[in-house]
């Protein structure tokens, strides 16, 4: 397998993130949740990973999505 760069370490590292903290929410909202991201990671996956600019700001944006979502107060996600 092929060295990852920082950048896509840094991916990686936000969608364990994303799932370790989906098994923190109520177990009827988690499949939602799980869906959620999987759809948002999906939805970028065309992003050239030599597009600096645009995964950085994808990674920013991910990391507030999931500060907001990793409230204890917000209990289920609609689509």
């Amino acid at each position: 397998m092929a060295r990852l760069s920082g950048l896509q370490r840094e991916v990686l590292s936000l969608y364990r993130q994303c799932f370790r903290e989906i098994r923190k929410k109520p177990t009827d909202a988690q499949e939602n949740f799980r869906n959620y991201a999987r759809t948002e990671f999906r939805k970028n996956l065309n992003v050239s990973k030599k597009d600096f600019a645009a995964v950085e700001y994808l990674l920013r944006k991910g990391h507030r999505q999931l500060e907001m979502y990793s409230s204890p107060g917000i209990r289920n996600i609609a689509q």
